[in-house]
């Protein structure tokens, strides 16, 4: 029979994994949906425990930060996803999923999360399958700030809007010319895009 003291430690241990899981999430949509200011910056680099691979690629991204200011930072992230007429990288579903913006998963995407009850934050011109919100979707659904989504909730809005492409993008994010401060931002995704899915089956 399981106690009522190991029913608590498992929830305060699955608690504080889903904490970790949203702060990964968040870490990954604040350098992507906009380059790192100072503060940003500076808390990057008290990044990382090189006890794992995530952790080795978190230490590496800390020690960059620490060593980049914000207006390299902001070039890089202008020849990443700006550039003159186009990034090096799109980072929208539609994009890597058809070769086109404005497509079929940005609709079907839109129509989840209505279901979800989630809007488009006001003033952002960004379509919602640009790479940082969705990362941001899935660090409120992890830390229940858009109401109880469960396992099973999380697996299906990653399964249906991050499986499909987000490795491959994190993968040409590691990979770029331009990369230098997000080159381990890629790795970290990648890394972190494979936890979630090995994680996600797991549960199932």
């Amino acid at each position: 029979m399981v106690q009522a003291s190991d029913r608590a430690s498992a929830t305060i241990e699955d608690d504080e994994i889903d904490r970790l899981r949203a702060l990964t999430w968040r870490l990954l949509a604040r350098f992507l949906a906009a380059p790192p200011d100072a503060a940003a910056l500076e808390a990057t680099a008290r990044l990382g425990e090189p006890e794992t691979e995530l952790g080795r690629a978190l230490s590496l991204l800390g020690r960059i930060a620490s060593k980049t200011n914000p207006a390299e930072a902001e070039e890089e992230y202008h020849a990443l996803f700006i550039g003159v007429g186009r990034g090096e990288l799109v980072p929208y579903a539609s994009f890597y999923r058809t070769g086109f913006l404005n497509e079929k998963p940005l609709a079907l995407l839109r129509q989840d999360l209505a279901e979800l009850g989630i809007a488009r934050a006001e003033g952002n011109p960004e379509p919602e399958d640009h790479i940082a919100s969705l990362c941001e979707v899935m660090a409120g659904l992890a830390e229940g700030r858009f109401g109880t989504a469960g396992l099973a909730t999380q697996q299906r809005f990653f399964d249906r809007h991050l499986a499909p492409w987000a490795g491959r993008f994190f993968a040409d994010l590691e990979a770029a010319r331009s990369a230098r401060l997000y080159q381990p931002v890629g790795t970290v995704g990648r890394l972190f895009v494979e936890i979630e899915r090995t994680a996600f089956a797991l549960a199932a």
